[in-house]
């Protein structure tokens, strides 16, 4: 079978948007795909570039991988430009003078930055701010500046001015109009919004008009504005805008816009029908779009006319996008639907204006009151979701619309709002395309969770705005099918395990007997009992082995030390940070040596010895508790391991200490119960050695301070951590991660990781951020107090073990006997036992028989 031969020039979030929709489709084996990037890299995401500041590499970044490209057979060209079309013989050449032929050519070239033509704009330290190259040009201008200047101030430029902060550099924002974000704010918005930017420390500067940059007296630069002032800076950042890709295009005769863009029509078509646009480089009715989810679409309806040639189109077509959008910038929460300005004719405005807490929303609605026709949101963008969904699906609006923007107006409010008004088409994630009805189907097919449905659906993988509303949507679909919401923990306790927490916590219940007689029923069972017994050790902290919480222990637990298939456990001291003695390494090696151990250095910098039987675990642990070893708790759902780089000591790159810093962190939280086991990494420097970015809780040092990561870790659902919070000092970092620690253990799930609960957390990072750092719910000194409680009540649970005579006993093979168990059998492998196969353990008793 002959393939379509699909070539698509440029690499970026559209392009590999199309190749990706090309190569999970069920006709992918009918394409032979090629793609041509400039950039010496796969696509990236480009709407998280500031993120590259705070800590995130090009890795971070990255929306596919070469070896995905392989995998899905794409031929993809890198460091190389085409830059001519001959759309007669169907062939692009490149500037290195490779010559490919074409079935469909796409052309998703994107868009450059637009810098104002200036006099002196191409000085050194003149930059833009587009690519990863920019960013690494930024970066090197930042680290020989201590003042930076953007122009610009829409959306782009605020991007970029929080790029220019974050590299640690006295930021300022030079505007030509006379607000911030003019397209998409009025200007009650646009002051609310400078005001709250200032008072982070970037001073912005509106109704600027620069007409020349020359040599500063303070500064490396002074820029002159028409009305006689003047600003001097070390760095400009232009960012006032984009303009579309469209010089090839426009050399080889397709039809462009006015104003520039690639025109197509509304199957992204081109003036030569094999010819492709989508993205910001091609223009329809007149707009270019300057959002990744138009770009999305593009790419969804060009792939289904290319199929249409051979009957498998569906017949989409592109009709235009929503450009309603809601970001943070520099922390302030901005969200704008539709008609912003209020320029329809006879429309009608509500406001709602709080100065005290820094509030501006604005509806914008029809003359009769019953149609949304915008919305401006500054300093709270909590209704967007909803607020969205009104005015894409033209629902007529409640009795009393101002009800939708007042904070404390229950009842009516809600009316129509509900996901039940929605239509099954309605958009829930508008950077997939994902409607309710998917939602609703994937719930169908057994997605009962938000980490389920993100896998399935990817609805709210992308800029994350409408998690919310599809975890709405989710819950309504399961109750329509009957499915009970039900988190009861189990037949024994009518909570969930985060009701079960806050019970013990606030009532002070000490023990799983006084909780039953009180708040549940029966007698317990597997599923409650080691829950209950987590959470009695998460605040009160007491020894696990004490009687009344034996019971609630599983084996590990009971032993202290994990049981392994053979049925020996493992012994796996705390060595804190990966650090150790030559005294204590000896120490090691001696018990090893003389209990025939198996020995493995872990990925966690331990040092693991294998093979132990239960009588033995006493002994071997005394050796250790004297040489000064504590148990690093591999055995229970706790803190395990905080890894580390030398960091400052000793390696040349290192900025902090992260050793000192790693060893407090484990000193810290060493004795900490939570509802799954935690690893730390700590890196010295942004090249990341420790792999703290992979970990539930990960530090990394800069020039400012220390930039914290939460929830990440590696596994079955690897997960990056995400950023919470930059350059902090060591007693913020300690006080930002007690309460995430804290909040975490209170409020997951059993068994839940910190990834799995981050993402079912309602408001995902910017809750967390709001109760940790804003203290949103009046609970930081309780989190505080919780943790120096579990701080101050640390014992070492086989320190407590061995000078116990009666805990002692439990140490056997057999209740009534001394026995031991002879039916271990090993094999002796790379210079160290192993646990034999079944099939040499029977070669072996044979041997024995024999003998």
């Amino acid at each position: 079978m002959n393939k379509t031969r699909v070539i698509v020039v440029g690499n970026g979030m559209v392009g590999h948007n199309f190749i990706d929709t090309i190569a999970t489709s069920e006709t992918a084996n009918q394409y032979d795909i090629i793609t041509f990037s400039e950039e010496p890299r796969l696509a990236y995401d480009r709407v998280q570039l500031s993120k590259y500041f705070s800590g995130s590499t090009a890795e971070d970044l990255a929306l596919t991988t070469e070896g995905y490209y392989q995998e899905k057979g794409i031929n993809y060209i890198l460091n190389d430009k085409v830059v001519e079309i001959n759309s007669e013989d169907k062939f692009v050449v490149t500037a290195n003078g490779r010559k490919e032929f074409y079935d469909k050519l796409v052309l998703a070239t994107g868009s450059y930055p637009f810098v104002p033509p200036i006099p002196g704009k191409d000085q050194d330290h003149c930059l833009v701010y587009r690519t990863i190259e920019d960013l690494e040009a930024i970066a090197a201008s930042a680290a020989a500046s201590k003042v930076g200047v953007v122009v610009g101030g829409g959306l782009l430029g605020l991007e970029a001015a929080n790029a220019v902060k974050e590299a640690g550099v006295k930021t300022h924002v030079v505007e030509f109009a006379p607000q911030l974000m003019a397209v998409q704010l009025d200007p009650a918005g646009g002051a609310l919004l400078r005001t709250k930017i200032e008072e982070l420390g970037v001073e912005v500067h509106t109704g600027k008009n620069t007409t020349e940059i020359v040599a500063g007296e303070t500064c490396r630069y002074r820029m002159n504005f028409a009305d006689g002032t003047f600003l001097e800076t070390d760095m400009i950042l232009f960012s006032a805008g984009i303009r579309p890709q469209d010089e090839l295009a426009r050399q080889f005769n397709l039809e462009i816009g006015e104003r520039g863009g690639i025109q197509i029509n509304d199957n992204c078509q081109t003036s030569s029908e094999d010819i492709y646009a989508i993205g910001e480089c091609a223009l329809w009715g007149g707009m270019i779009f300057g959002l990744v989810a138009p770009g999305y679409n593009m790419a969804k309806v060009a792939f289904d006319h290319i199929q249409s040639a051979t009957g498998n189109g569906k017949g989409l077509e592109f009709k235009g996008a929503d450009m309603s959008t809601k970001l943070k910038l520099l922390g302030v929460d901005v969200a704008s639907i539709g008609d912003a300005q209020g320029r329809t004719p006879g429309c009608l405005s509500y406001v709602y204006q709080d100065d005290i807490n820094q509030v501006y929303k604005r509806l914008i609605v029809s003359a009769d009151g019953k149609k949304l026709l915008g919305v401006v949101l500054v300093g709270e963008a909590d209704a967007y979701s909803n607020l969205l969904q009104v005015k894409l699906n033209d629902m007529d609006l409640p009795k009393n619309p101002e009800g939708l923007i007042l904070p404390s107006l229950d009842g009516e409010a809600s009316v129509g709002l509900g996901v039940d008004a929605l239509p099954e088409t309605a958009t829930i994630c508008s950077c997939f395309d994902v409607s309710k009805g998917q939602i609703s189907a994937a719930v169908q097919g057994g997605c009962c969770t938000m980490g389920d449905l993100k896998e399935s659906t990817k609805a709210s993988t992308g800029c994350g705005g409408c998690a919310a509303l599809t975890k709405q949507v989710m819950d309504a679909e399961l109750l329509s099918l009957g499915v009970e919401v039900n988190n009861d923990l189990c037949e024994h306790f009518a909570y969930t395990r985060a009701e079960l927490a806050d019970i013990v916590r606030i009532k002070g219940i000490k023990n799983f007997q006084s909780l039953l007689a009180s708040h549940g029923k029966g007698h317990g069972c597997e599923i409650c009992k080691p829950t209950v017994g987590s959470i009695l050790a998460s605040f009160s902290n007491e020894y696990i082995l004490k009687d009344e919480h034996m019971g609630l222990q599983d084996t590990n637990d009971i032993y202290l030390g994990n049981m392994q298939k053979d049925g020996t456990y493992s012994i796996v001291p705390r060595i804190a940070a990966g650090e150790i003695t030559p005294d204590k390494l000896i120490v090691l090696g001696q018990v090893a040596k003389d209990y025939d151990l198996y020995t493995k250095i872990t990925g966690g910098q331990r040092i693991d010895l294998f093979g132990a039987q239960i009588h033995e675990l006493p002994a071997i642990w005394k050796v250790l508790v004297d040489a000064g070893f504590e148990t690093g708790h591999a055995y229970g759902k706790s803190l395990r391991t905080v890894k580390s780089c030398v960091g400052s000591t000793w390696c040349r790159y290192g900025v902090l200490d992260s050793m000192s810093m790693a060893l407090a962190l484990e000193d810290r939280y060493k004795g900490l119960r939570s509802p799954h086991k935690i690893k730390f990494g700590v890196s010295g420097c942004t090249r990341e050695c420790a792999e703290a970015q992979s970990k539930d809780i990960g530090v990394i040092a800069t020039e400012g301070g220390w930039n914290l990561y939460v929830c990440g870790n590696g596994g079955m659902r690897p997960r990056h951590a995400e950023l919470f919070a930059t350059d902090l000092d060591d007693d913020a970092l300690m006080r930002y991660i007690d309460r995430v620690l804290m909040f975490y253990i209170r409020t997951a799930d059993r068994l839940q990781r910190t990834s799995v609960w981050m993402e079912n957390l309602d408001g995902g990072l910017d809750y967390l951020r709001e109760v940790v750092i804003d203290d949103k719910l009046n609970i930081g000194a309780d989190l505080d107090n919780e943790m120096t409680n579990v701080v101050g009540t640390y014992q070492c649970e086989w320190k407590t073990t061995i000078e116990s005579p009666e805990k002692l006993k439990r140490f056997q093979h057999f209740v009534n006997s001394d026995d031991q168990d002879n039916e271990l059998a090993f094999v002796r492998e790379r210079g160290q036992r192993r646990p034999a196969t079944e099939v040499e353990r029977i070669e072996l008793v044979s041997l024995d028989s024999v003998k």
